[in-house]
This record gives C-alpha cells, structure tokens and sequence, in this order.
C-alpha cells in the first residue's frame, strides 16, 4: 500500500491535548497519539492502543513499546516518511501501514499527523490520530491495481520514446521498435512497420515472421487490409480475436493463422498532418482494448511518429550530401600502365554533417603519375565543395607539369585565396613508374605506408608542411620532397585519419595497426582495399574515410630485401633529420636493427659532408639483399669531382674526423667517380 500525502483538513485537536482529549476521536473510532519530539515521549490515548492491539500496561509512551507490533520493514518506511516531513517543513503527514495483532494475523492501518514548529519552523511536536484502516484495503488493493497499470502503461511509451531518442536512421528506429528488446518493451508479439510512399504501402520491417501479406512488399491504400485501412481514415484499427482477423480480413487470414496472435494494434503514424507509415502491434492475448490501453496506444504510434519522420530526413539528407560529394569525387580511375591502383571513399552516417576527404588518380608525362589525398576541415556541405574546388586546381596544376612542391605550394595559396576559414590536409605523390622512384609533399596529412613486395609494411616518415591554406597565411609554402623508391611488386598506401582513427586510442596505435592489416591483407589492392574499408567501418564509423592503393607492378626483386633513396637539399635541415628518421626506420624494417644506429651515423656524418662541401644536393641510397650472409650498402651521391680524403684532426682540431668515423664503424668503404661528381659508398655485414 503506497503512502500518500494527506488531502483531507487535518485534524483538528485542542494545543493543550491530552489533557483534554476530544471524545469525536473515540466516537469515529480513531485513538489520538501526541508526540513530544523533544522528551522522545509519545502518550496514547485508549481507543490509539486498541487500534495496536496493546493493553495499556504493555505501553510505557516510548516508540520503541510499538516493535512488538509494527513489523520492522514497516516501522523502517513509517520512519523515513517521518523523517522526510520532518526535514522539508511539512505541516501534516499521512501514511498507510501493518500491524501486526495477537493472532499473528496482519491488519492495515492510517496514521495521521499534524506537525507543531516553534518560531524558527523547529519541529517541536506532532498531535495525530490513528484508525483501524482494514475495510479500506479491499477499494485501495483495486486503486492500486488500476495505477499500477497506468505506470505500467506509461513507462511503455516513456521507455519505448528514451529508446528511440538515440535512433537517427529508418533502420535504427526499426531496430528499437522490432528487435527482442523493443518486443519486449512493448509486450508485443511482433511489431510489422510500413511506409507511406505515393499512394502505397511499403513494408520496411516484417519483424519475426510474415504477418503482412505474403511475398508482398508494396500494397496500395485502397487495399483491403488493416493498414491501409489505418492510412484512409487515419484512426486505428483495433482487432480483438482471431475470428475477426479471420472474418474481418480473409486475405490476410493465412499469413495470421501460422502466428502465436490473438489481437492487434495498427496505429497511424502521423507527422505534420499527414500520414507517413503505420505500425502494428501483435499480441498473444486477446483484448477488448479499453480506453486507457488506447490512449497509451495512440501516444505510442505518437511518438514514434515523430521518431520515424527525423529519421526520414536524416536518411534524405544525408542521401543528398552524399550524392553531392560522390559527384565531385572522380568518375573513374583511369587505367596507369605500370601500376595497379584501387581507391576507396565511405561517407559516416552522421546525416548532412558529410566529410571533404577526396582521392584523385592523375596521368602524367612519360610514364609518372600523380596520387593525391586529401581531407577538408569540417564535416558539412561547404567542405565537400571545397574538396570539390581543391580537386580540380591539384589536378590542373599537375598536369601543366608542375613539381610536387610547386603544385602543393600552388594549391595552398588558391585555398587561402577563398576567403574561407577552412584549412585541409594533402599528401600528394608524383611517381616515375618506369624507375620507381615517387617524389612525396606533405601538407599536415597522415603518413603514407609502405609495404614492399616480400611483405614487409613500414610506415614511411615524409618530410612535412603547414596544411594547406594555412601555410600560405604564414608565406610558408616551400614544401619540402621525400624520395622513395617503389620496387616492383611494391605496394604505397595513402589514406585519410578515418581510416585510422579509434575512439580511446592515438593516432599512432592507429598507424600501427593499419600496417599489421596491410601487413597480413591480400596481395590484391582490390581485395585489400575493401578488406581495409570494411575494418575501419566496424572499429570507428563516426567519420568519413578515404583510401588510395597504388601498386607498381612488374616482377619483384627477390635478391632484394628493400631500396631507400632520398634528394636531400642544400638548405634543408628538416630534409636531413627527416632522412635520418628514415634511414633508421627503413634499416629497422629490413631486419638489421642491431646495427641501425652505426647506419644512420655514417649515413648523417656522409651526408652532411656532401651538403657542406659540395654546391648541390646529396642523395641518398641504400640497398639490402637477401642472402645469408645480408650486406647493406649505403651510397651518398653529390655533384662535386672533388675526392674527400682522410686526415689526421690533431688534438684540438675539431673538424677532419669524419671519415675515420666511417673508417670505423663500416666494414668496408670507398669512393667513386661518377658522370658529373662521384659516391662514397660504405657496406655493413647484417646476418
């Protein structure tokens, strides 16, 4: 019995009460208690004591003198609401209650109290009454029956309208309505859901079995079935029986016979005036459907009236945002002799907030190509068309014949020539597919990977830039170039951070594990493409992704493990530390870990001797074969005819020793005169 605030006038009861007791209490058979808060003393009356079954020796005025009497889960809750209406400055209180009576048995009882405050609202007194509350259990037991169905009533529609709150597609509003948990929410049997769709009916959710039409998916309105009967006259259909599905709708009967359904709900899904869908609601008992159960019905189809119509649009717009960025994305991928190429874009499912990631495939004189990658800040419509502008003006300048630096530099004081606010990341690569030797330019993008053709996969570290449009705010727009050499059978990865991305996990746990997937993935770019997609869709799925695989094709060098070269400019220091990083990361990956840091030292001390002493660039060659007995050669090219020697520094010379470096931690060294200057060359055993 649940305890209820009092709505009738409070007893009225003399200040000076018990010292003149009011004989109405006896005469309508209530007993009067006053309770003084401060002593802890509470005096009943005889009739009160009667109502406790206590004889008044077994009563001494104390509280504690009821436990006999007063179950403790009951004294526990009668205690709380005493409390509570003590502390929020009640005037009155009421309660409903047991007691426990000297044949064991369990008798309900009402206590009503008046609260006495002193000038600071202190409570200093209660004065009430208590009555034999049985006769009442039996209309309370009913009340309490009847409430109890309207909560449960009540909680359908506010659990069923909490669920759908997180549900943005059509699909996902079918999920929480149809699936076990929605079934069971709803106390249905199976939930059928159907679209309005130019004078039709198109079934989007048959939920456990068929109970539509068999092999029908589209019914018109004026169809003799229950939702269009629903759609026409836009009230629901209420079925009771199986009769009257078997009467009422004799088409529809076979598809309900089969089915664990006594009774059916069809609602009218109504947004803005106008019919969008219905739902049915299948039931395994039979029901009359009285007014309140109706009430909580149409509130029901109500709510997920509105749900459905947000997810109308959502799934609208995000169809049209999504044909909008597909239609600046390249039409096709045109065929590249010498390579094989796969690309791959997957939009988020955020409605219109789509991304501006873009990949572009661009033909170039006497046998290279042009590779691009890139992603617009922002997730609207302004960002796709932005894409779409940085797209063609990437492409354009290319193919004038451009150098990578000039084409990103170019690229990034047209963005900043828009007047916009926005920014984005590029990775443009210009590869010579005849040598295999790509040129790359980084603006503030991800980093490409690569996997060679005996299945190593690395992650290539390229000298970076300021993204695009923001490098030209700064006059920053001398990109700097990476080389690399792509061997045949080898494979460059250019992506966007979708791909990459985890909730809960940096960008370089990503990277990694994109290379362990790329890694162990088919040879394919095809299939490894998809396979790559499909990861990334079911790991993040919140952002757009953007894929480019460009494969060169031919029969892999299997006496070579891995190729590096590198051009490395007079005035560039991040080129030469950029290098570094890549000399050690390339050594590493070939398996000579133990002797990366002695290569990258001879490496750093000879290229830094090319760039001081020679007036041109240094570039940078390493090769590793495949044999027993591996030995790395490491060749530092430059313009210069001028032959380095070894001298003695002395001991406070502090230039001159360079080479013995060399001369000590190579196995064996050299130079050689080459057309237009000449190599240094050193080789390192790497069993």
């Amino acid at each position: 019995m649940a305890d209820r605030a009092v709505k009738q006038p409070t007893v009225s009861v003399p200040d000076d009460w018990p010292a003149h007791p009011d004989l109405t209490l006896a005469l309508n058979g209530m007993g009067g208690f006053d309770w003084d808060l401060d002593s802890g003393l509470m005096h009943m009356d005889p009739p009160a004591l009667e109502v406790f079954d206590l004889r008044p020796s077994e009563y001494d005025d104390r509280p504690e003198s009821l436990s006999s009497r007063v179950p403790a889960h009951e004294s526990a809750r009668l205690d709380a609401l005493v409390s509570r209406a003590l502390k929020d400055g009640s005037d009155s209180y009421g309660a409903y209650f047991r007691v426990r009576l000297r044949d064991g048995q369990l008798r309900w009882t009402h206590a009503q109290g008046s609260i006495r405050r002193d000038a600071t609202g202190r409570p200093r007194r209660i004065i009430g009454v208590v009555r034999d509350a049985s006769h009442e259990y039996t209309h309370a037991a009913e009340r309490l029956a009847i409430d109890e169905e309207r909560r449960r009533h009540t909680s359908v529609v506010e659990r069923t309208t909490a669920a759908l709150a997180h549900a943005r597609t059509v699909g996902e509003v079918i999920a929480v309505l149809a699936g076990d948990q929605g079934l069971s929410r709803l106390g249905a049997e199976n939930v059928i859901l159907g679209l309005v769709e130019a004078g039709r009916i198109r079934l989007v959710s048959e939920g456990k079995a068929g109970s539509y039409v068999p092999d029908l998916e589209y019914t018109r309105v004026g169809d003799e079935f229950p939702m269009g009967e629903v759609v026409r006259t836009l009230t629901p259909r209420y079925v009771h029986t199986r009769d009257e599905f078997k009467y009422g709708y004799p088409r529809l009967w076979p598809a309900i016979e089969p089915l664990n359904v006594n009774s059916a709900a069809y609602l009218p899904l109504i947004a803005q005036g106008r019919p969008i869908g219905v739902i049915g609601l299948f039931f395994e008992r039979e029901s009359d459907f009285r007014d309140q159960e109706r009430n909580v019905l149409v509130a029901l189809g109500s709510s997920i009236a509105q749900s459905l119509a947000r997810a109308m649009l959502y799934d609208q717009e995000h169809e049209i945002a999504a044909g909008l960025q597909q239609a600046m994305l390249p039409r096709r991928i045109p065929g590249i002799p010498g390579a094989q190429v796969a690309v791959r874009y997957r939009s988020a499912r955020m409605g219109r907030h789509i991304g501006g990631d873009w990949y572009d495939v661009i033909p170039l004189p006497n046998g290279r190509v042009g590779a691009v990658i890139g992603d617009v800040q922002g997730h609207d419509t302004q960002a796709a068309a932005l894409m779409g502008q940085l797209r063609i003006v990437l492409r354009a300048y290319a193919a004038e014949g451009h150098s990578p630096a000039t084409v990103m530099g170019r690229a990034s004081a047209f963005l900043n020539e828009l007047d916009t606010d926005r920014f984005a990341t590029c990775t443009y690569v210009d590869a010579d597919l005849s040598t295999g030797a790509a040129r790359i330019v980084r603006a503030g993008h991800i980093d490409p990977l690569l996997r060679h053709a005996e299945g190593i996969c690395r992650r290539l570290p390229v000298a970076g830039g300021l993204p695009l449009g923001i490098s030209s705010e700064f006059r920053r727009l001398d990109y700097p170039v990476t080389t690399v050499q792509l061997a045949p059978g080898d494979t460059l990865l250019l992506c966007t951070d979708g791909i990459v991305e985890q909730p809960g996990t940096d960008l370089d746990e990503g990277m990694r594990e994109l290379a362990r997937e790329v890694r162990d993935g088919p040879q394919d770019v095809q299939q490894l493409a998809d396979r790559l997609c499909d990861s990334a869709g079911a790991r993040t799925g919140e952002d757009d992704m953007a894929l480019l695989l460009l494969r060169r094709l031919g029969a892999p060098e299997h006496d070579t493990v891995g190729r590096f070269r590198q051009h490395i400019a007079p005035a560039d220091p991040e080129g030469l530390s950029a290098a570094r990083h890549m000399i050690r990361a390339a050594v590493r990956a070939w398996g000579a870990a133990d002797r990366s840091e002695e290569i990258e030292l001879v490496a750093d001390e000879l290229i830094t001797n090319a760039l001081l002493h020679t007036d041109g660039e240094a570039v940078v060659n390493i090769r590793m074969p495949h044999s027993v007995e591996r030995c790395l050669r490491l060749e530092v090219e430059d313009h210069s005819s001028s032959l380095p020697r070894r001298r003695e520094p002395g001991e406070a010379g502090v230039s001159g020793r360079g080479l013995l470096l060399v001369d000590r931690l190579a196995d064996v060294w050299g130079v050689e005169p080459r057309g237009g200057g000449k190599c240094v060359w050193c080789e390192f055993n790497c069993p």
